[in-house]
């Protein structure tokens, strides 16, 4: 250990070494640290009493507590043979040092029963145990290591098996075996615990009366000997006369813990002593539960010949049927069926034991319970059935098996289809199954579950369609999922995520471009919202036929536009909340470009949609932006009249004829293309 120089005003004094006192030699550097650490906290008002003392400087060492402690606070020397401490100005005559409390601490620890104060127990770094003496005031009197307590010489002497040694103490007229050691135990059952069977005979021979006396914890010699499976002494116990329906605190009975050890041969012990099988625990679990758990069909059958009852259910009111089928214990399960168990319990929140099956993904339950004709449409406490945990949860096989034993009537009832949840979870196995089994693709959620929903979402299409699943969206499409039944429809989810591919399956498969938004009205088709900064997915729907012309009407016209009134918590994505008579008549297209999202693509955005209109008049609004950047001055000159005659005829033929029978029309390629709004029209005509 390094040690501690002290010096003052540049003079070197003699080197102080940590292992002059006595009290420190045995610490560790992280002790150390926590004593410097305690005598800083307790002892700064030594430093105030003498503000012209000699200062300690230049500790050397991992912990310097002497040489951080004002002269008058530390130590005496123990040695009378140290060297003195040399300064320039010393006081005129060497005085014992005063303490205001002991520090260090003395060596000699206070007596725990007559100590006025707090006694603490902290653990060092390097895992040392200590024990800290404090005043009332939070003074520290003494610390130390914490002393470690000799074992008794009959609990050492049954822990080693040495009969001879526990025979000679027990016959010694000062052993009084009824009292109990430190942690409530009595010599019996130390014994026990340890499997010396040869001392507990011993014991109860010289006292026979303990042998059904409990720990701390309401535990019995036996109950001991079962927890630990120590069979010799069980058996040395029960042959004089422990009870064996002694429960602990918990009111776990020696029968429920020789079950809980899977311990066949102790539970035949317990039995055969007169056991009571059918004590419930504080939980209310019975041993039969417990052995239908580990799946131990003998224990079970000793158990139920015993009369042990399988309808019997724990506080939750699970009975040892759930607990089989939740735990995937087929032996145990065919064991309780054989026994009379009702395959349609429920426990106390309504779920059935196919249920908690389905739910863990237990084949081999679900199937065993299905051939004994379990009722799959009885729902759980969220109205759920089997079939839709089990599509949550994405077993395709548990789902095959469920399929046919399920109403699709009871399914409407519960106001959601498994296609939602596996749509939900990205089962797409799950999904085809049950498209393949003909469940409805339109069925929508009932309205107490849409309102669980911030977006009030209904189709299982949408949940793909959020969900970026582009398979699942395309096998929903194709079996005749509707793409416009929910409020907020799955196009408008598609264009604000970015996603063509999702966005060409739903215009393909009819989906309405031009549809808006009822919580959030506008002028124009509401997808342009989320699609206006992807100019080619906004020229896509345009070419599909989404409305333009919308785009420039406007109640202002040439004349002023009154100030948008935003606020940051007003807006939705980039739309801005306008106000009250802006809602009503909708939000304008010159309004929501003008969205500091948006703006700065306005001239693009303007100069696409001049392509699908005609003669259009440009609102003031609009003319602002145009006029912000000198490069869009062209797009401005665009949209001046007249119109060239080409986009004028192409507009009416498109009318006329419309979008999807431009293919059909007996005309050249090139203008083919160019009614269909495709590049390069000059070079092909």
């Amino acid at each position: 250990m390094a040690a501690a120089s002290i010096s003052q005003s540049g003079s070197a004094a003699p080197s102080l070494s940590f292992e002059d006192y006595s009290i420190y030699s045995n610490l560790s550097d992280d002790e150390l640290l926590q004593l410097a650490v305690e005598r800083s906290l307790t002892d700064t008002h030594c430093a105030n009493t003498n503000p012209t003392s000699n200062t300690t400087s230049n500790a050397t060492g991992n912990t310097a507590a002497a040489a951080a402690t004002p002269l008058h606070c530390q130590p005496t020397a123990r040695n009378t043979n140290q060297p003195n401490l040399s300064f320039h100005n010393p006081a005129p005559a060497q005085t014992t040092a005063h303490y205001s409390s002991p520090n260090p601490p003395t060596e000699k620890p206070p007596d725990p029963k007559t100590f006025d104060g707090t006694i603490s127990r902290f653990m060092t770094g390097s895992g040392k145990r200590m024990v800290a003496y404090r005043r009332p005031d939070g003074s520290l009197v003494h610390i130390a290591p914490e002393p470690e307590e000799e074992e008794e010489p009959l609990f050492k002497a049954i822990r080693v098996g040495d009969a001879s040694r526990v025979k000679a103490l027990v016959m010694h007229p000062g052993t009084n075996l009824m009292l109990p050691s430190k942690p409530g135990w009595l010599a019996i059952h130390e014994a026990a615990w340890y499997g010396q069977d040869t001392c507990l005979r011993v014991l109860l021979s010289a006292q026979p009366g303990m042998i059904n006396k409990r720990t701390d914890r309401g535990e019995t010699a036996l109950l001991v000997a079962v927890s630990k499976d120590q069979q010799q002494c069980a058996q040395v116990l029960l042959g004089n006369g422990a009870d064996p329906d002694i429960p602990n605190y918990e009111k776990e009975t020696p029968l429920y813990k020789a079950c809980e050890r899977n311990s066949a041969a102790m539970v035949a012990m317990l039995l055969n002593h007169g056991a009571v099988v059918n004590t419930p625990c504080i939980l209310g679990w019975t041993a039969l539960q417990e052995a239908v758990v580990r799946n131990n069909v003998e224990i079970c059958e000793m158990l139920v010949k015993a009369g042990a009852k399988h309808n019997l259910t724990n506080m939750y009111g699970i009975s040892a049927l759930f607990s089989a089928a939740q735990t995937g214990q087929v032996a145990a399960l065919r064991f309780l069926l054989k026994h009379g168990a009702d395959v349609n319990s429920q426990a106390a929140d309504g779920a059935t034991a196919l249920y908690e099956a389905a739910k863990n993904g237990h084949e081999e339950i679900v199937e065993l319970l299905l051939s004994q004709n379990a009722d799959a449409n009885k729902p759980g406490k969220t109205g759920l059935l089997p079939l839709h945990i089990a599509a949550q949860r994405g077993s395709d096989t548990i789902v095959s098996m469920l399929i046919p034993a399920t109403s699709k009537a009871r399914v409407r009832r519960t106001g959601i289809s498994p296609l939602h949840l596996a749509a939900e979870r990205n089962r797409d196995n799950v999904l085809e199954a049950l498209i393949e089994a003909g469940f409805d693709v339109n069925a929508q959620l009932s309205e107490d579950r849409s309102k669980l929903y911030e977006d009030r979402r209904s189709t299982a299409l949408y949940f793909s369609v959020i969900n970026n699943n582009i398979d699942a969206t395309r096998m929903l499409l194709a079996a005749g999922a509707n793409p416009n039944l929910d409020v907020f429809k799955p196009l408008m989810v598609a264009a604000r995520q970015g996603c063509i591919q999702t966005i060409t399956l739903l215009v393909e498969h009819g989906a309405d471009i031009n549809a808006g938004i009822p919580t959030h009205p506008t002028t124009f088709p509401a997808v342009y919202m989320f699609s206006m900064k992807y100019l080619p997915m906004f020229k896509y729907l345009l070419d599909h036929g989404g409305h333009a012309l919308s785009c420039f009407d406007c109640v202002y016209g040439n004349r002023p536009h009154p100030p948008i009134k935003t606020t940051r918590s007003q807006r939705n994505d980039d739309s801005r909340v306008l106000t009250e008579s802006q809602l009503r008549r909708g939000v304008q297209f010159c309004e929501m470009i003008s969205a500091p999202s948006i703006c700065r693509w306005a001239g693009p955005i303007i100069d696409v949609l001049l392509d699908y209109v005609g003669h259009v008049t440009l609102c003031s609004r609009l003319v602002e932006h145009l006029d912000s950047y000198s490069d869009w001055s062209v797009i401005k000159e665009k949209a001046a009249p007249p119109r060239p005659l080409m986009q004028l005829c192409r507009l009416q033929i498109l009318q006329l004829v419309g979008r999807r029978r431009i293919k059909r029309l007996p005309l050249p390629g090139g203008l083919i293309r160019f009614l269909q709004h495709q590049e390069k029209l000059l070079d092909d005509m």
